[in-house]
């Protein structure tokens, strides 16, 4: 018994050294998704952030935050629309992409607003328009509770942080992720095709999920420190809104979700809705988490439109803005 125990132990160990996926090598990692016009801001003193700041200086500030175990190259389609028009910033978050795991190991909501403010603060950005997707769109509710006097509007993106139940399986690698020791362990191996797998779960528009969105997911996942900061990250107990604190943001405040998101149910946008006082809705038949990737033209397109009948955009801030709510009809 003793010597099977032995083998085995010894098997096993041979296994992890064999299976176990490295660490992608962070100055690779940099030339192929830091290229300009990314850079690396300095903040906090012993931090940097990967950050794109693009647009005219002079142009309205629109913040973007992505979400859990994504970057901020999920926003490329609504830059690339945005930009003629608007100053568009967005960042890797803790422990996402290129500014990797944060040196306090502190993966709370309140860390990630204090992120919010320190960037926006580095770049003397005093009002902007806070956008974000899931985990993202947490992040932004939290913001706009404790610092609703920096922000024109809000725009919530199947954003997490509502006490509604999820239905459904989900995403695979946020399942495994999530079990204890088994997401530590699987954490180590990580094959790229379960990387593969939760993303197409993620979505019902399957065109995004393209050999090089996959490629990226999983290469920035093993960027060094990440892999950690995950597993530290699902650790950390999900705080979800009160409805008191979200009936007191009076902000504008835009809710768009995919009617077929399995991560985060249609339902939460009803939640959102019923308790911000100041909201418009935009939701999208057919369309899972990633509204911004899966229905880029529509919801760019319904973004631009609410902005400038709420009176943020560059033009119609030469007018009169507009009384009464806005209506979208996507």
């Amino acid at each position: 018994m003793v010597r099977i125990l032995g083998a085995l132990s010894i098997a096993l160990i041979a296994a992890f050294f064999i299976l176990r996926v490295p660490d992608t090598d962070p100055e690779e990692m940099v030339a192929k998704y830091g290229a300009p016009p990314s850079q690396m801001l300095a903040i906090d003193n012993d931090r940097r952030v990967h950050v794109r700041d693009e647009g005219p200086r002079d142009a309205p500030v629109i913040v973007l935050l992505h979400g859990s175990n994504a970057d901020l190259h999920t926003w490329q389609q609504w830059t690339d629309a945005l930009t003629n028009e608007y100053r568009v910033i967005r960042f890797d978050q803790r422990g996402h992409g290129l500014t990797g795991a944060a040196p306090d190991d502190d993966y709370t909501l309140d860390s990630f607003v204090n992120d919010v403010r320190t960037v926006a603060d580095t770049l003397q950005i005093e009002r902007f328009t806070l956008v974000g997707n899931s985990m993202g769109g947490a992040v932004a509710m939290g913001y706009a509770i404790a610092h609703p006097d920096r922000l024109d509007a809000l725009v919530l993106v199947d954003a997490g942080g509502a006490p509604i139940t999820k239905k459904g399986d989900g995403n695979l690698a946020f399942r495994l992720a999530a079990m204890p020791g088994i997401g530590n362990i699987m954490s180590q191996f990580l094959p790229r095709s379960l990387i593969e797998k939760s993303l197409s779960q993620s979505v019902s528009n399957q065109a995004v999920v393209t050999q090089a969105a996959v490629d990226r997911y999983w290469e920035l996942a093993r960027y060094p420190g990440n892999r950690a900061a995950t597993r530290q990250r699902f650790s950390t107990p999900r705080k979800t809104f009160d409805a008191a604190a979200i009936e007191g943001v009076r902000i504008p405040t835009l809710v768009m979700w995919g009617e077929e998101d399995t991560l985060i149910p249609y339902e939460a946008a009803g939640w959102y809705m019923e308790h911000l006082p100041n909201a418009t809705l935009a939701s999208y038949r057919g369309i899972g988490h990633l509204p911004m990737e899966e229905a880029s033209e529509a919801s760019v397109a319904d973004l631009k439109n609410w902005l400038e009948n709420t009176g943020l955009s560059a033009r119609s801030r030469t007018k009169e803005p507009p009384v009464g709510p806005s209506v979208l009809t996507p």
